[in-house]
């Protein structure tokens, strides 16, 4: 999201260079050796590129793909495997959006995240299950508030599955971020911040 007038390597070595870690997104597009060859430190990435939490063959497309996700994050060394209640398509958007998220749903997205979590045991890998807020950037996401993937990772209740816990979406969806943070704790496996509104770098509004 910062340099975005270079070419993607170009980003990834200047962030490098200034001092941070790197996360990427969609890595379909990406080479992994020419990543991993900048030397930089990657903390997460995309550990899906299709499907959802709730139907059938949406759960089968997730698995499916967080398992070649998983591949790919060995090859630049990254820790964290980041998940969302459906696949987000252009803007941001959820490709098949969720009005009213029924029992039913939660169900089947704790079964299907059992399921992702056993898959990072096998492998030795974390998978970090993303908040987002539905009133300015994903609207129609499933689970998409930091108390509803709070429920879920503690129901699925293993260590290969935490929270991702973007204080951005947070602070726009709920606020009380200090009450949050002390719920959460012990079940993230990631922070994200960014200042509100604008989503820029922390202190630059």
């Amino acid at each position: 999201m910062v340099y975005l007038d270079e070419p993607h390597l170009d980003r990834v070595k200047r962030i490098h260079d200034a001092g941070f870690a790197v996360e990427i997104w969609d890595w379909t597009a990406k080479d992994a050796a020419a990543l991993a060859a900048t030397g930089a430190r990657f903390t997460s990435m995309t550990g899906y590129v299709g499907g959802d939490l709730t139907s059938p063959d949406g759960a089968a497309a997730l698995l499916a793909s967080a398992a070649e996700s998983i591949e790919f994050a060995r090859r630049i060394g990254a820790p964290a495997l980041n998940l969302h209640g459906t696949g987000l398509g252009e803007g941001g958007l959820p490709v098949r959006p969720v009005e009213v998220v029924t029992g039913e749903m939660w169900l089947a997205a704790l079964r299907t995240l059992e399921r992702v979590a056993e898959l990072g045991e096998q492998h030795e890998m974390t998978f970090v299950l993303e908040n987002l807020n539905t009133e300015v950037d994903h609207p129609g996401t499933p689970f998409a508030r930091a108390a509803d993937t709070l429920a879920l990772v503690r129901a699925v209740g293993s260590p290969r599955l935490r929270m991702n816990l973007d204080l951005y979406h947070a602070q726009i969806g709920e606020g009380n971020l200090i009450e949050l943070i002390r719920r959460a704790a012990p079940y993230v496996g990631e922070v994200q911040v960014a200042d509100v509104p604008g989503r820029c770098e922390p202190g630059t509004l």
